[in-house]
């Protein structure tokens, strides 16, 4: 835990207190019991401070007022890219609210490819495009939602961040995690 200074829309210094160091954000049935909670077990053995939601969200609930909380109050997002992530829409509304952190408050996000292309990501192509397909139909009447959740990915999926589609990079990341 810790805080930072940044400047507000007044051009004054606000110091920005952080309840985490790091909130994960990711698709539970793809990763929580494998690259997640390795990752996660590495930081807070360094002590880094971490928010992982480990309950199992319940289909078709909107995300609760604990996951936006624990984004604002996290210093550091690292988003998990599955194969799964964006057919649900609690990551992709935990991804947009991301998002709207870093664009008011310059917050460092870290993307993770876990299994996929980063392309695809980007462009909502491969196997990210039929969930996109399901979320436009599903969403029709909020095409808000839709264009900020497009928005968040092609931004993210430009960024630099770990490809994790081999052991060798993941075994690497974790190392280099390990070593913060």
């Amino acid at each position: 835990m810790g805080s930072s200074s940044s400047y507000n829309s007044s051009g004054t210094i606000q110091n920005q207190v952080y309840r985490y160091d790091v909130f994960i954000s990711f698709r539970g049935p793809d990763t929580r019991n494998s690259f997640v909670d390795h990752l996660s077990s590495h930081l807070l053995r360094k002590g880094i401070f971490v928010f992982k939601d480990d309950h199992k969200l319940r289909k078709g609930k909107s995300i609760s007022s604990q996951l936006p909380q624990a984004i604002r109050g996290s210093r550091i997002s690292i988003i998990v890219f599955s194969k799964d992530y964006p057919s649900s829409s609690w990551c992709l509304d935990e991804m947009a609210t991301i998002a709207y952190c870093q664009q008011q408050s310059n917050r460092t996000v870290f993307p993770v490819f876990y299994h996929v292309d980063p392309s695809h990501v980007r462009h909502q192509n491969g196997v990210y495009e039929k969930a996109f397909d399901s979320l436009r139909k599903k969403f029709k009447g909020d095409a808000d939602k839709i264009y900020r959740w497009e928005r968040a990915m092609n931004e993210f999926g430009q960024l630099a961040g770990w490809d994790v589609r081999n052991k060798y990079v993941l075994a690497m990341v974790l190392l280099s995690v390990f070593y913060i």
